[in-house]
């Protein structure tokens, strides 16, 4: 994928701060005697990427295909970008981008070709559509493979064919589910750089992955779920101000754990198999306090070799939120 900047009114789209935003309040949803959803409350700001998180059978994606105007809520209600998606479906469809977990297109149907029909789909001329098309495949990389039949594509190249698909009708909402599946470690540089680009556009932009250290490079916000109910709801700096876990790495174990405990520091301890090295792992409350721990083991002649967080902000709420559950 390309790490050019376009444009606001290039491929990524027009500015468009002040339009779309997503409000659901009370959602439920079930499958015959399966809750898929239970009571989901869940809100995305216009201009922010809004990660939803959740584990394995949450609900994340019955909430997307609500969200999506695919599947119709058995209570609650849903607004996107000023529309109820159950009244409103068409006018939901036209302004929002939905890129599911997987491609599913017509796999004889090249590139190129696909994405010209989805552009006639939305109203699109020929010579529009085909402009729009050419501006996607080059955003995604996918020029080379413009002309080349869909079912040949690897995991990671129907992936970006369907960002750029949910893209061809420059959308004010965009649903993201699970965007960065099959994709090498390069692509996934530059989605986190193009889902920033979108969301700084105006765009509102819910992105629901698993893999959350990128999350906390993309997320301006984040709502959890756990069996089909919100749990949490929090912005990135709230999530920064939370206790979180530290592990620090040492050349002398020893000395490590005397200071430690001498400042009155919980910990537990892993010592590397006969050796004077190991690691220990403690909480800090806030960034400051460990500042200020980093430079008591320094001063106090400990030498520390590794200083950090065990875990990505989203990360941390996460397993606290897991361990609370259990």
């Amino acid at each position: 994928m390309k790490s050019e900047v376009p444009s606001p009114a290039g491929p990524l789209g027009r500015n468009q701060h002040g339009q779309g935003g997503i409000s659901a309040t009370g959602l439920a949803r079930s499958f015959g005697r399966v809750h898929a959803v239970e009571n989901i409350d869940f809100r995305a700001a216009p201009g922010e990427v809004t990660a939803l998180i959740g584990p394995n059978g949450s609900g994340k994606t019955t909430l997307l295909l609500m969200l999506a105007s695919l599947l119709r809520p058995d209570s609650g209600s849903i607004t996107v970008a000023g529309m109820d998606p159950v009244a409103n479906s068409s006018g939901v469809r036209a302004v929002l981008g939905w890129m599911p977990d997987t491609l599913g297109v017509w796999e004889s149907l090249t590139g190129r070709e696909i994405l010209t029909t989805m552009a006639a789909l939305y109203g699109m001329d020929k010579k529009s559509a085909a402009q729009r098309a050419a501006e996607l495949l080059k955003l995604v990389s996918l020029g080379d493979l413009a002309d080349t039949p869909a079912r040949v594509f690897s995991r990671g190249q129907a992936q970006r064919l369907s960002l750029a698909r949910a893209l061809i009708n420059d959308p004010s909402v965009l649903l993201l589910d699970e965007p960065a599946s099959g994709l090498d470690p390069g692509a996934r540089v530059q989605l986190r750089t193009m889902v920033r680009q979108l969301a700084d556009s105006g765009k509102t932009v819910v992105i629901s992955s698993h893999v959350l250290a990128e999350l906390d490079e993309m997320a301006d916000a984040a709502v959890f779920i756990s069996k089909g109910r919100t749990v949490r709801s929090q912005t990135l700096a709230e999530a920064g101000e939370q206790t979180r876990g530290y592990t620090i790495g040492t050349l002398d174990i020893t000395a490590l754990r005397e200071t430690l405990q001498a400042r009155g520091i919980e910990a537990s301890y892993v010592q590397d198999f006969d050796s004077a090295r190991g690691s220990a792992k403690t909480r800090l409350a806030t960034e400051a306090e460990a500042a200020a721990l980093l430079a008591a083991l320094v001063a106090a002649g400990v030498p520390v070799t590794a200083f950090a967080p065990s875990s990505g902000l989203l990360e941390e709420t996460y397993l606290s939120l897991e361990e609370g559950a259990s």
